[in-house]
């Protein structure tokens, strides 16, 4: 059974960096695309990024290209989300999930998430 813990996650000022990390257990780690998500308060889960399993293609959502990184480790079934310029309106619960397929829509494994809170 694959298993996704999260860690990273704090309180940071406007403007800090973070590296979320997403290690997975109970599976071969390189076989899984994963890709990070967020949830704020009233507000609905938001994609922002994803690595595939076979080259590492990357993808992004429009509103943290250029702010946030995604990366794999498959040497330590972790893969990473370094966040830069962190701003007020990207405090949330941040979630890794991970799929089989190579892009997918949906995800069947999830974390329980790592709490963002950036102070303006």
């Amino acid at each position: 059974q694959v298993q996704l813990v999260e860690s990273g996650g704090g309180l940071v000022q406007a403007g800090d960096s973070l590296r979320l990390a997403c290690k997975l257990s109970g599976r071969t780690f390189r076989s899984y695309t994963m890709a990070w998500f967020r949830q704020s308060p009233g507000k609905d889960r938001e994609w922002l990024s994803m690595i595939s399993w076979n080259r590492g293609q990357t993808y992004y959502a429009d509103f943290v290209k250029g702010r946030f990184t995604i990366s794999r480790d498959n040497a330590k079934s972790t893969a990473y989300l370094q966040m830069n310029s962190l701003k007020p309106e990207d405090t949330a619960l941040y979630y890794c999930a991970a799929d089989l397929k190579l892009l997918p829509a949906q995800y069947d494994y999830w974390g329980q998430g790592t709490q963002v809170t950036v102070s303006s």
